[in-house]
């Protein structure tokens, strides 16, 4: 992107979202409230904002929003509102509200109904497409990180419907691509045809000859195999779950970023904004399960580098660069809500003490950025900002993604008990 391009950009922020009446607003509390009142105020309108808004009335999620074009749309449908049954079933958890329960029931209803029937080849997966610039590919990862908040919400409905689809299509992706020796999965399975992509992978259409690490990756996110394993008691989901985490930790660089795998860059130097913190977080699970010490500590090493990207005033962007730089055109609300709530588990485990600045960092910077709640623009109203801009086909576009919401909402949650408990 040159300079004009740039400065159009900036231009378009700081003219049009004005017009917008979009003020990055501290929640309006009566002098004198306590945290714990205004934390929980903060929890309720987030998840109020997930259920009617970027929920549609079939339970699907409606992912990205153009404020360009004032639409919807679809992107990886069911990782997005496998993201939003988790930080419901979550807030549900807390609150005793069962509103956010029945609305994470719908939404899990409609991921269930993915599941594949009347296909030989593909039946017990799920029809998890990623859609967008990617096409009619089901993607690992879209299923493995979508399935947390089922394997949660089973537990507290006792429904075991919401475990076993994730488990049949865990163990279909466990026999179909899994690379023992390597610890890695590939990434992408034809929709149509059921083929697994082992030469060339969806998410480089441009790219001629394909390594392994561009169509294979560990794809621990959302620990699939280790809830498959706490749901069946079959020791082989563990074991594959444990030597994942292992690959993690041999495959992991001196950052402690994983930059040979998409979506991180490794020939600009930048990574994305919250790639690795899964791959953490799955890591803190291996701790949490076995309390192997090199878990947390590979861990750690993704936070420290995820500290050094957080701004002074808590921002983080959606794109950085190893050598400290980053591209300020998007900005990742994301990024740190999901980066504080793995920084509180480390002080859980009495490894983070230098992270408790970088917390509060993420609190107030939620607190203050935001859409109003009186936007004109029902879409916007409360949501936290995770704006991606591009330009596309001489068009500026503005995108706001549902996921500032979805994981402020875990991040407050967590927050929540951090500060009262």
């Amino acid at each position: 992107m040159n300079m004009e391009d740039k400065v159009r950009i900036r231009k378009v922020v700081y003219l049009s979202l004005p017009l917008l009446t979009v003020f990055f607003v501290r929640i309006g509390m009566a002098q004198g409230d306590s945290l714990k009142g205004r934390v929980l105020q903060q929890i309720k309108r987030l998840a109020d904002y997930s259920c009617t808004t970027l929920l549609d009335e079939k339970g699907e999620s409606r992912c990205d929003y153009n404020i360009t074009l004032g639409k919807w749309f679809p992107y990886e449908s069911a990782w997005h509102t496998g993201q939003i049954i988790n930080a419901l079933v979550k807030t549900y958890r807390l609150t005793g509200n069962r509103k956010y329960l029945a609305y994470a029931t719908k939404a899990a209803d409609w991921w269930c109904g993915l599941q594949i029937h009347n296909n030989p080849k593909l039946n017990g997966l799920v029809m998890a497409v990623h859609g967008d610039y990617v096409g009619d590919y089901i993607i690992f990862s879209t299923i493995s990180d979508g399935t947390p908040g089922l394997f949660r919400l089973s537990d507290v409905t006792h429904e075991k419907k919401y475990a076993e689809v994730p488990t049949r299509a865990g163990e279909w992706l466990l026999k179909n691509t899994y690379i023992p020796d390597q610890g890695m999965f590939y990434d992408a399975v034809n929709a149509k045809t059921g083929e697994v992509m082992k030469r060339h992978s969806p998410f480089w259409p441009g790219k001629e000859n394909q390594t392994l690490n561009d169509v294979a990756r560990p794809n621990n996110e959302g620990s699939l195999f280790l809830d498959m394993y706490r749901y069946t008691k079959d020791d082989k989901y563990r074991k594959v779950f444990l030597d994942i985490c292992n690959s993690l930790v041999g495959k992991q660089g001196p950052q402690g970023l994983w930059m040979q795998f998409s979506p991180n860059n490794s020939a600009d130097s930048s990574y994305h904004p919250r790639f690795n913190l899964w791959y953490a977080e799955a890591l803190l699970n291996g701790y949490e399960l076995t309390h192997d010490r090199k878990y947390l500590e590979a861990a750690k090493k993704t936070l420290l580098m995820y500290q050094r990207a957080q701004q002074k005033d808590g921002t983080i962007y959606y794109k950085n660069y190893l050598n400290g730089k980053f591209d300020n055109n998007s900005i990742a609300g994301s990024s740190v809500a999901f980066a504080g709530l793995l920084w509180i588990r480390m002080v859980k485990y009495d490894a983070g003490e230098e992270f408790r600045d970088n917390i509060e960092k993420s609190y107030k910077w939620i607190s203050k950025n935001h859409f109003s709640y009186d936007n004109p623009d029902r879409n916007l109203r409360g949501a936290v900002i995770d704006l991606v801009m591009k330009k596309k086909n001489g068009r500026l576009l503005i995108t706001q993604r549902d996921l500032g919401a979805i994981f402020s909402l875990r991040f407050l949650v967590d927050y929540y008990k951090y500060k009262t408990e």
